[in-house]
């Protein structure tokens, strides 16, 4: 059974491209490659077959993944969305008490994670510990070095 997952259109956009082109592209490829191997004679012997096969597999699992994920899918209508608080999609401010660092991070699906361009899950330790949070609020996030406190500076959209 699928879990509902929340997604921005490009993110969901990006999901189905990504299943487009599996099913279409490489699963020819994948069989492909095993109709080559088949053809080089005793399959007990075969480890290009071998490998074929068991990339197909990996192939059959991506896809069957992917559309568990499809099926749980849901496009964020960001135009409904309470901006008060941090939620899925919030691009927050948030200061390190401990260096007095800033940054800048956008909650997102698992997905859609992408750490370089400023975007954290909100399944992540720091993405948990944001949730629900507004201006002002210190936010004590467990990570495995122990506790780090944030104060929430900013939430926009």
């Amino acid at each position: 059974m699928s879990k509902v997952s929340y997604y921005t259109a490009e993110g969901l956009k990006k999901l189905r491209e990504e299943l487009k082109q599996l099913k279409d592209v490489e699963r020819v490829k994948a069989s492909r490659a095993i109709a080559e191997a088949r053809d080089k004679g005793d399959l007990s012997e075969n480890a290009e077959y071998d490998a074929a096969k068991e990339a197909q597999g990996m192939l059959e699992m991506r896809i069957a993944k992917l559309e568990d994920q499809m099926a749980g899918a849901r496009v964020i209508d960001e135009s409904q969305m309470d901006t008060s608080k941090i939620l899925v999609l919030s691009k927050v401010k948030i200061k390190n008490q401990t260096n007095g660092m800033e940054m800048n991070y956008t909650l997102v699906a698992d997905g859609e994670a992408d750490l370089a361009a400023g975007k954290i899950s909100v399944n992540s330790p720091i993405g948990k510990g944001l949730l629900g949070k507004t201006v002002g609020d210190v936010a004590e996030i467990q990570v495995p070095n122990g506790i780090i406190k944030f104060d929430i500076v900013e939430i926009s959209r």
